[in-house]
Order: structure tokens, then sequence, then C-alpha cells
């Protein structure tokens, strides 16, 4: 890998990560910490609506909604971090947490995320460059359904990664897709 790439991706996660916890911060301060009350397989369920609405567009190649592609891979992303707290922060049924409280709470959850980045970045070396739209995905998809069936086994595992495993990976897959259409957007 040639010098440089590392401290441009950390960059680039940075400012991607930044910009989804500044939404994440106003949304925070319009309805509090309403996301609480979730529960992780609605979790999994908002995220899978989020994902299913990019693969359906990349299928069609045409959207009647205008919201954009890139706004739904940072729903992703926040729903991930939101997944993550709550796997700490058991749900509750009201609005506990104030917003300075989960945006402290988002903050540790990106930062073990990133950290995760960086240490799969060194061994994979950017692959991820080369990567489809559609496989990021595809991938959030397939980790959706890990997740189901996590919880349909009563949140247990006899080998495999748990809940927090797959959520990070479908932060960092959505990263990687904003961090990719931010680059095209300014070729």
């Amino acid at each position: 890998m040639e010098a440089g790439v590392d401290k441009k991706t950390e960059h680039q996660y940075d400012a991607v990560i930044e910009r989804c916890r500044a939404l994440f911060a106003k949304k925070a301060t319009d309805y509090g910490t309403a996301w609480r009350v979730l529960r992780p397989i609605s979790i999994i369920d908002q995220i899978y609506i989020k994902a299913q609405r990019i693969r359906t567009i990349q299928e069609k190649g045409t959207q009647k909604i205008g919201d954009d592609i890139a706004g739904e891979f940072i729903g992703i992303l926040n729903y991930g971090v939101i997944g993550l707290i709550q796997l700490r922060f058991p749900p509750s049924d009201g609005d506990d947490m104030d917003a300075e409280e989960a945006i402290a709470a988002y903050r540790t959850q990106a930062t073990a995320a990133r950290s995760l980045m960086l240490a799969k970045n060194h061994d994979y070396g950017e692959a991820w460059r080369s990567m489809s739209q559609e496989s990021f995905v595809d991938l959030i998809l397939m980790k959706i359904q890990r997740v189901r069936q996590i919880l349909a086994n009563g949140g247990q595992t006899l080998v495999s990664e748990g809940i927090d495993a797959n959520y990070f990976d479908m932060i960092n897959y959505s990263v990687f897709a904003l961090i990719l259409q931010d680059e095209a957007r300014n070729r």
C-alpha cells in the first residue's frame, strides 16, 4: 500500500462520521432519544428498510421518492450506532437519555467502529476501494439476516461473532459506500 493512503482514509472516514454524527445530534434535538424504546429486532428492521430501498433503486435504476441513496447509508450507519448503544443500555420505556448523553455514547461507538476499520483496513489492504455499491448493500443485507438469526437463537452464538460485530460491519460498509460516493461526485 502506498504511503499516505491510510491517512487519507482516516480523514475521509472521520469526515463521514462527523456528517452522520451531526445529523444524529440534530435529530436528538428535534426528537430527543425516542429511539430508546426500540428493541434489537426493530433496529434491524429499520436498517433492513433502508438497505432494501437502496437495493431496489439499484435494481430498478429509478426512484420515486427524492431521498438519495447517500441519505439511506447515513441512516444505516446511525441506526447501527443506535443498535450498539442499545446493546449497552437496554431499551427503556421512555426518553431516559438526554441528547448530550446520546451524543457521547455515539462518539464512543463511532470510535470503536473506527478502530475496527483501521485494523481490518491494515489486514485487507483497502480492498473496499475496489468494491461496488451493490456489494456494500448485499453485505449489509447479509449482516441483517445474521443478526435476525442470532436474535432467533436468543442472542447466543456457538462460534460466530455477536450482534455488535455485525453492527460494526454495517457501520463500516456504510462509511465506505459514502466515501466512494463522495470521491465519485468530486471527480
